[in-house]
C-alpha cells in the first residue's frame, strides 16, 4: 500500500523501527495527492475531530488516539484507532462515534473502524494542543 500524502501526526513520532504513533492519512494505491485528495483528507480529519472521549475534554486526533486514515479509490475509509486504556468504558463508543463522524464526510462511502492495541498509547502520543489544553506541562 502507498501512502502518498500524509498527515503530521499530533504526537511525537518514535525513531528506529519503532512503529508510528501518529497518524497516516493517505488514499490507498493512488498517485501523489490532486488538491481533491487532499481537501478529502482535510475534510476527515475535520470530522474526526468533533470526536471526543466524554472523559476528556480534547478530540482524539489531538489525544493522538487515530494511527492510521486510508481511503481507497471508490471512497472507503479504513480506520485504525485505540483507546487511553483497553478498559476504557467508551470502548463499545467511541469506535461507532468515529465510524459515524467519518460517513459524514462528501465522497466517503462506508468506513471501516478497526480498534488497535500497538503500540500502545501513552500521553507522549498527545499533540502539543492537547497537553496544554489538559495542563500537563
Amino acid at each position: 500500500m502507498t501512502t502518498p500524502d500524509t498527515v503530521s501526526p499530533p504526537g511525537d513520532a518514535p525513531s528506529g523501527d519503532a512503529p508510528a504513533t501518529g497518524t497516516d492519512i493517505a488514499v490507498a494505491g493512488s498517485p501523489p495527492p490532486t488538491p481533491e485528495t487532499a481537501q478529502l483528507m482535510e475534510r476527515i480529519l475535520e470530522a474526526l475531530k468533533t470526536c471526543y472521549d466524554p472523559e476528556i475534554p480534547v478530540d482524539i486526533w489531538e489525544l493522538g488516539l487515530i494511527y492510521r486514515v486510508d481511503v481507497t479509490g471508490d471512497g472507503v475509509a479504513e480506520v485504525d484507532m485505540t483507546l487511553t486504556s483497553p478498559m476504557c468504558p467508551v470502548a463499545g463508543e467511541l469506535p461507532i462515534q468515529v465510524q459515524n463522524a467519518v460517513l459524514t464526510v462528501e465522497g466517503i462511502n462506508d468506513c471501516k473502524v478497526e480498534l488497535v492495541w500497538e503500540p500502545p498509547w501513552n500521553p507522549e502520543m498527545m499533540s502539543e494542543v492537547a497537553k496544554i489544553q489538559l495542563d500537563m506541562f
